[in-house]
């Protein structure tokens, strides 16, 4: 794992959540997850760092692409979404399976 100070995005962040979940969310929390994004969104924000973000938890790319791809309402939020169309899977496992298929998933500029 690349110490911190080599991240250079919230895909970096998020590798390192996907290599020692316990770290970083309580027992495979979605919501955790989701909070933690926020954070990081937020200090984005705070230190004006031009980053696109893309895991707002109902509008961003990410909700956006799970709401197209899945027909799954984001009302509240992609960590909820996972959760209840994808009961009785570890919810990590489910949300990085998705991520990868995101970031595989063709988008033109300005999705």
């Amino acid at each position: 794992m690349r110490p911190v100070e080599e991240w250079q995005d919230v895909y970096d962040l998020l590798d390192a959540v996907r290599q020692r979940p316990n770290a970083w969310v309580r027992n495979g929390s979605l919501e955790e997850l989701a909070v933690l994004m926020f954070g990081y969104h937020l200090a984005l924000q705070v230190h004006d760092v031009d980053e696109t973000f893309e895991f707002h938890r109902g509008c961003g790319g990410f909700a956006s692409w799970l709401s197209r791809t899945r027909g799954w309402s984001m009302a509240t939020g992609w960590d909820a979404a996972i959760a209840e169309h994808l009961p009785g899977e570890p919810p990590l496992d489910d949300f990085f399976r998705l991520l990868d298929e995101y970031r595989e998933f063709p988008r033109s500029a300005g999705q």
